[in-house]
């Protein structure tokens, strides 16, 4: 009667201790704005856009099929995958009795002052005394279970699939990713292309020019200085465009390692990287980026994970209650063992297991979860601020890009009439070789310049989609 009072009383001790562990955990949240922009409330969005019908490149919508098909991160990202979806199948299984097949053999000697030994030695079967060793055969089922009173079976479960939820969500990020990486490559390749082709046709220019210096030293008209300048600027022209090449090679492989392959050459049109971009991109509202961008639904996901965690570890507090059963045939020996149903035996028990002394494992397991929880509720509430963010950076970016192209695009076009004026004045002596050069050089770096900006602005495409969640 007192070792039921102690149990009783231990058991009310766990339960009364379990209520102090609070589990419903909340960080103050911040304010949303609720437009990117104050004079748009459109809900329009191109992240509802197909990625095929966003891009319209054939050959770079031909990449990002490839790179969706052999990439070894999305690979690795679909077996992470597999690892929640076997997590899920693990919980469940954890809910229902576990039965299992038992073929057991042993063999025991009693020590001849036990009581064992005084009732075996005392006691005979057919005529016989129970032989000393005594052996013990055994082929049959056993069952064990434990009863989810709790629920920490049922929240180990729900936790499971919010992982494997989240875990696919992770999956659509990384293919969101892959597909802006693949398409900024891409821009990438042929913004050299087009830098390439300037170079080339500055090269050709600039021979040109230094052809016309080495006559004009020949009637006197040049000295060779001015033929040393034109060499020099001709030389380093020529060194860009090797520098160039190399980029080209390295970018044309990043695309192939992208794509999972070895190097190879990417098929591309360089003149798309001047295609028309909209005048007016659809970005919707800043609520929709909660439904749209996989990294803030994986974000979502994880947190409701870690509050399924956090009602298990307050679970695990409580008595479990257990039930085992076995049932099959047994004898001590092998003769006997299959004399049904004489040798049919069958055993079941139940019991409640309550910790009752140095908890302490079960405490640092729930502050674990506790703090796990709060960690995965700021990531969230940061993953939503820094998309706000992105998408901000991208609208602002795309603007002055625009621009910068309207105003790149006047100086390059005053600088190649300064060019022509420059050639023409030093012709008539009107201006010396030095301004020749000048004027050449401040229209190639233009040139590169303008190529480089428009870059910049299909990356700035390609940038805002993602952002906005667009892509999977």
């Amino acid at each position: 009667m007192k070792l039921f009072k102690i149990i009783y009383f231990g058991l009310l001790l766990i339960v009364c201790s379990c209520k102090t562990l609070n589990t419903d955990l909340s960080i103050p949240e911040r304010e949303a704005p609720t437009s990117f922009s104050k004079t748009s409330t459109d809900t329009t969005s191109i992240a509802k856009i197909n990625w095929k019908d966003y891009f319209a490149d054939d050959h770079l919508i031909s990449l990002i099929d490839t790179a969706l098909v052999n990439n070894y991160d999305l690979q690795m990202a679909l077996q992470r995958i597999e690892i929640a979806r076997s997590g899920v199948r693990f919980s469940s299984g954890e809910l229902f009795p576990k039965i299992d097949g038992n073929i057991a053999a042993g063999s025991t000697k009693y020590a001849k002052y036990t009581e064992s030994f005084a009732g075996n030695s005392t006691t005979e079967f057919e005529g016989k005394g129970i032989p000393n060793p005594v052996e013990d055969y055994f082929l049959g089922l056993t069952a064990t279970w434990e009863v989810d009173i709790w629920g920490k079976l049922r929240n180990s479960r729900k936790a499971a699939i919010s992982n494997y939820l989240a875990s696919i969500e992770g999956n659509r990020f990384v293919m969101s990713n892959l597909i802006a990486a693949t398409a900024i490559a891409y821009y990438d390749l042929l913004a050299l292309d087009n830098e390439l082709e300037t170079l080339e046709q500055t090269i050709k220019m600039q021979h040109e020019a230094l052809e016309v210096i080495q006559l004009q030293k020949e009637v006197g008209q040049a000295n060779e200085l001015a033929i040393q300048q034109f060499q020099a600027q001709l030389l380093n022209t020529q060194a860009l465009k090797k520098n160039t090449l190399q980029q080209i090679v390295e970018t044309e492989n990043r695309v192939n390692f992208l794509l999972g392959r070895y190097p190879q050459p990417i098929e591309r049109t360089k003149e798309k990287l001047f295609r028309e971009v909209p005048q007016q991109i659809a970005f919707g509202v800043p609520s929709q980026l909660l439904l749209n961008r996989p990294d803030i639904r994986e974000a979502e996901f994880q947190v409701q994970a870690s509050k399924f965690d956090l009602k298990a570890a307050k679970a695990a507090f409580f008595p479990s209650f257990n039930i085992g059963a076995a049932m099959g045939f047994q004898a001590f020996n092998l003769k006997y063992l299959f004399q049904s149903p004489a040798s049919i035996g069958y055993a079941a028990s139940g019991g409640l297991i309550a910790p009752l002394v140095n908890r302490n494992a079960l405490k640092a397991e729930f502050n674990t979860a506790k703090a796990n929880q709060l960690t995965v509720m700021y990531n969230y509430q940061k993953t939503i601020l820094n998309g706000y963010v992105e998408v901000a950076n991208e609208l602002s970016n795309i603007q002055q890009l625009r621009d910068i192209i309207s105003l790149k695009s006047q100086e390059n076009e005053v600088l190649e009439n300064a060019i022509v004026a420059s050639k023409e004045f030093y012709r008539m002596a009107k201006a010396n070789y030095l301004e020749v050069l000048m004027a050449q050089q401040n229209s190639l770096q233009t040139k590169l310049e303008l190529i480089d900006v428009n870059k910049q602005q299909q990356i700035a495409t390609v940038n805002i989609y993602k952002v906005l969640g667009g892509g999977w």
